[in-house]
């Protein structure tokens, strides 16, 4: 279920996967059962927004479970519901406070962002005004690399950055920099990733043929790292010694795949539709499909940026996600796709971005694909994800210490609008944080990262 849903919608579920309307568990049982005539969510105003983000969370907190809630509501219905939820916790006031904020301490602002997809919330927050709706100048610079934002964040050239999920982590705990503690607020973006190969690799469709292949991905903290390393291992394919991975920015991606410096990458979009777009390569699998759900790239800042400028940092993150809200409805996809495609915003063709945003794509192997999650967005931060990223750096030698991973996870992922805003009017933020999911048919339980590690036959721990 999207943070915008209506979470008092008996037939919708509150946690991640599920199909594109929340009525399903998947997308093709979405299909299957047409005859339920299943409907987007409804246009909402701002105010309707801000109060479905906060009931949103609220009800995440009160009933972790679906089934509990569910069944909540079919005994007496949402009405009574939301009255009955009123009592204890001030749904109005937490509104108007979310909604309204105090004065803006710093109106001009610098978000660094890497020219993909991913970003596609805090890229179109500019040309499309959601910035300048919430009083904001913002002047969102495009970077070269991941490292290079890390460090222009670090070093407060920019307030706050487009960033992949784990890099927070990271730079947190200190792995690949020096230790400061930062936030991650909000995922900008679920799925939207793919492995992509060389067009001479097309009759190699089984990984255990690919030993000896040099693999790229934008950053070794990235969860295009992560997944990759897991897809390779799950097929028997040691990441570390049958095959090469280094770190290449994501605009030099398809350039390399052409001089044959490379025979595929895990990247994000529009790579790997460029490639496609440029006949130099195919996509062999999606990363929806082998992770549904999974994070990807996020918006992040340091907590002083946060404590010290928590008005600005509330009026930031309000434009995020009024724009993530926008930019779940497909039939905004074609806008948006025109919007970021200058050269100062992502710099591809449109026709390229309608593709992947539209989820109706040529493959590259003479097909036309039509997957309309193929990227999606949802901002909640789930505790969960942030265990599961660091089971893996601790899986691959990256994390060598011994963490207390919940801890940490709420530390870094904790740190939410409505959880930043409820906090700033003495509330208790939503605890209900954590989910079970699967990645390639596995389940992680995140309560037992140890044993999830151990349970892997190729590791390096």
């Amino acid at each position: 279920m999207s943070t915008f849903d209506n979470p008092f919608d008996a037939n919708r579920r509150l946690h991640g996967g599920g199909c594109s309307c929340g009525r399903h568990v998947s997308e093709a049982e979405h299909t299957r059962d047409a005859q339920l005539q299943c409907v987007p969510v409804e246009k909402q105003t701002e105010e309707k927004r801000y109060e479905g983000v906060v009931a949103s969370a609220v009800m995440r907190a009160v009933f972790p479970h679906d089934a509990t809630r569910r069944a909540f509501l079919k005994s007496v219905g949402a009405s009574t519901a939301l009255a009955a939820l009123s009592q204890f916790f001030p749904l109005s006031t937490a509104t108007d406070v979310f909604g309204q904020g105090g004065a803006i301490e710093k109106k001009d602002l610098k978000v660094g962002f890497i020219p993909i997809t991913c970003a596609t919330p805090i890229i179109m927050a500019h040309p499309m005004g959601f910035y300048a709706k919430h009083g904001l100048n913002v002047e969102v610079i495009k970077t070269a690399g991941w490292a290079v934002i890390r460090d222009k964040t670090l070093n407060k050239e920019y307030d706050a950055a487009h960033m992949l999920s784990p890099m927070p982590i990271a730079i947190t705990l200190g792995v690949g920099s020096n230790p400061v503690p930062y936030t991650m607020p909000a995922v900008e973006n679920i799925n939207g990733q793919a492995i992509t190969l060389a067009i001479k690799h097309k009759d190699k469709r089984d990984p255990k043929s690919w030993k000896g292949f040099k693999f790229a991905v934008p950053f070794d903290y990235s969860m295009h790292n992560y997944l990759l390393r897991y897809y390779l291992a799950e097929h028997g394919i040691d990441p570390d010694t049958d095959v090469q991975i280094r770190a290449v920015p994501p605009p030099e991606m398809v350039a390399n795949l052409r001089a044959d410096n490379i025979d595929g990458f895990l990247g994000p979009d529009p790579m790997n539709q460029r490639a496609v777009f440029d006949g130099v390569g195919f996509i062999h699998i999606l990363s929806k499909d082998i992770w549904e759900g999974h994070p990807c790239c996020a918006f992040a800042a340091s907590k002083e940026f946060v404590t010290s400028s928590p008005n600005t940092y509330a009026a930031l993150l309000k434009s995020i996600i009024d724009a993530t809200a926008f930019a779940t409805k497909a039939e905004n996809r074609k806008q948006i796709a025109e919007a970021i495609a200058p050269a100062n915003y992502i710099n591809q063709p449109v026709t390229v971005l309608e593709q992947i945003l539209t989820g109706t794509f040529a493959d590259g192997l003479g097909s036309v694909q039509r997957v309309p999650n193929r990227v999606d967005f949802d901002p909640f931060p789930w505790e969960s994800f942030a265990v599961w990223i660091m089971t893996q750096m601790k899986r691959w030698g990256q994390l060598k210490a011994d963490i207390d991973y919940a801890a940490v996870a709420k530390q870094i992922y904790l740190a939410t609008d409505t959880a930043k805003l409820m906090k700033e009017v003495g509330l208790t933020p939503p605890t209900a944080t954590t989910k079970s999911f699967s990645v390639m048919g596995k389940t992680f339980d995140p309560s037992k990262p140890e044993e999830y590690i151990k349970s892997f036959a190729i590791k390096r721990v």
